[in-house]
């Protein structure tokens, strides 16, 4: 009889010990299911501002030159930035409106504000300005060799392609390359967020965003995007971005 009792007590003993291990090994593969689901996958980055200095910075430093308030010279020139309106500028980075037709509503509006706005000269000021920062070219390029995928989502003119996209060796740093003028979308419109994504094939949470203007970076954010501010020293957004990916495992 005792020894009966024991085998049975031995039987439940090696039940419970597999229903255990079997738990533990459902709650490993969870665990794993949800590190991978957190995952950064792909990184996106502006163009003008991250990889180069800001134009807007350039624009107010000319607005200086010509006597034109900081705050009129942008309104003027580049509207409410923080919106996607019917703004010449818009309109231009849309692609529904040629350059010169912008030119001439943005002449138009400085007219109509008293003051003499030379689109002409401040987009000359800015591509002077226009070199790259080998750091952030650097680090675009590890994280492709990472195994990152990487974007370049800008905000940019049909005319202005010739321009900015030799300053870059676009094909070895990104796998998509989005110019709001070629899709009639401009941050920070969440669809062209949502139109990188889907041509990367990850998820906003799955991303990160750098960009210079705020309400760009907050647009990306509101969608579950991790966004990170450029500064002029864009060291601290470098030193960010990888506080953030190393939060997170990595493929």
């Amino acid at each position: 009889m005792y020894r009966r009792c024991a085998v049975v007590s031995f039987g439940c003993c090696d039940f419970w010990d597999k229903l255990l291990l079997e738990r533990v090994v459902m709650a490993f593969r969870r665990s794993e299911e949800k590190d991978m689901e957190e995952l950064i996958k792909a990184v996106l980055f502006d163009f003008g501002g991250v990889f180069t200095d800001s134009p807007f910075r350039v624009s107010e430093a000319v607005g200086d030159q010509m006597g034109v308030e900081r705050e009129q010279m942008m309104g003027i020139v580049f509207g409410p930035y923080h919106r996607d309106t019917a703004h010449p500028w818009h309109k231009l980075e849309r692609g529904e409106i040629s350059f010169e037709q912008a030119r001439e509503e943005i002449t138009a509006l400085g007219s109509a504000a008293g003051v003499e706005i030379d689109l002409l000269r401040v987009l000359g000021a800015i591509g002077s300005s226009n070199s790259t920062r080998d750091a952030m070219v650097s680090r675009a390029q590890g994280l492709r060799d990472a195994g990152l995928k990487t974007a370049l989502l800008t905000n940019n003119a049909r005319e202005f392609s010739s321009v900015w996209r030799p300053m870059l060796p676009l094909d070895r740093l990104f796998d998509v390359v989005v110019d709001s003028s070629e899709v009639g979308m401009r941050k920070p419109d969440a669809r062209i967020y949502l139109h990188t994504l889907e041509l990367l094939g990850v998820a906003a949470e799955n991303s990160m965003f750098l960009d210079d203007f705020e309400a760009n970076v907050e647009a990306a954010r509101n969608l579950g995007i991790h966004g990170v501010l450029v500064e002029p020293d864009p060291s601290a957004a470098l030193a960010e971005l990888d506080r953030v990916l190393d939060s997170y495992r990595r493929v």
